[in-house]
């Protein structure tokens, strides 16, 4: 039996120029109840994006559908004029029509007012990364790719991504601009995309897990809990260090609107899991 401790890369590269730390933050929980209006706290939100920078955080993943717009517009509040190695990466395709409502819109037009509203209250003259936020099954996902190409081409987008889609989605993407990074849902027990991770990973595209706690069912896992109690860790400190440890390619953006819990999960960095750790989580029994 092996117990000897895995050591994991703590950076990663984006597009091969954009370095950032592993342990990113989401930004989506920020926004008020059901991702819909203004936190029921602005000042902690504010404090929670201050102290996430402050932690090391270098990566900020947010979308102009998270409020709508409120993430964005916090962003800016708390970090503007952002550090030199901050990047953020946004997202455009969905339309909110309420509390928990996620309407798909990834026609061009509208892609156009999405990105052109991120670049004004983000206050950049240019996205970093931004990603397609989901294909549209209205719009032949060739339009919405054309008007991404247009786009960086432009200027106004440096690096290109795609959210929750399959080995030949991102294929069929990379025909009008180099894919950089996917990001789908996935963690220690929801692995249902496994096979797009182990594919960007082959070809130096960083795997970017929504969801990467279940939304907290992860807390139902015996072996979570066990090998939480043998670190002195939280069950979700671990499943956080599992992801790291499971592919160097991925980026992990766990969300919070609460500052004891973004400390929480930024302490799974330091979590040094063994090989025998790593084996039995591995072996639960995913979704």
């Amino acid at each position: 039996m092996n117990n000897t401790a895995i050591s994991t890369e703590k950076t990663l590269t984006i597009g091969g120029d954009l370095t950032v730390n592993r342990l990113g933050y989401g930004a989506m929980r920020i926004t008020g109840k059901g991702i819909w209006g203004p936190p029921k706290d602005e000042g902690e939100a504010i404090c929670v994006l201050q102290q996430a920078v402050e932690l090391g955080v270098n990566f900020i993943d947010t979308a102009d559908s998270y409020g709508p717009h409120i993430s964005e517009e916090l962003i800016a509040e708390a970090l503007y004029p952002y550090p030199a190695d901050l990047v953020i990466g946004t997202k455009g395709g969905l339309l909110r029509t309420g509390p928990d409502e996620w309407p798909v819109n990834a026609h061009p037009d509208h892609l156009q007012k999405a990105l052109e509203g991120s670049l004004k209250r983000l206050k950049l003259d240019q996205i970093d990364l931004y990603q397609l936020h989901r294909i549209d099954p209205l719009v032949p996902a060739e339009e919405s790719f054309e008007f991404l190409r247009q786009a960086q081409q432009e200027g106004m987008i440096r690096h290109i991504g795609l959210s929750e889609v399959d080995i030949d989605t991102i294929k069929k993407a990379q025909d009008y601009f180099e894919v950089v990074s996917v990001q789908n849902m996935y963690s220690v027990d929801n692995r249902k995309w496994e096979h797009v991770l182990q594919f960007c990973k082959a070809h130096d595209i960083i795997f970017i897990p929504w969801f990467p706690l279940n939304a907290g069912n992860i807390t139902s896992q015996a072996k979570l809990k066990q090998i939480a109690e043998k670190h002195g860790a939280s069950v979700q400190q671990v499943a956080l260090s599992w992801l790291l440890n499971h592919s160097d390619n991925i980026l992990l953006i766990p969300g919070t609107s609460n500052v004891a819990h973004l400390e929480e999960n930024m302490g799974a960095g330091s979590i040094e899991l063994s090989e025998e750790d790593i084996r039995e989580l591995n072996s639960i029994n995913p979704q």
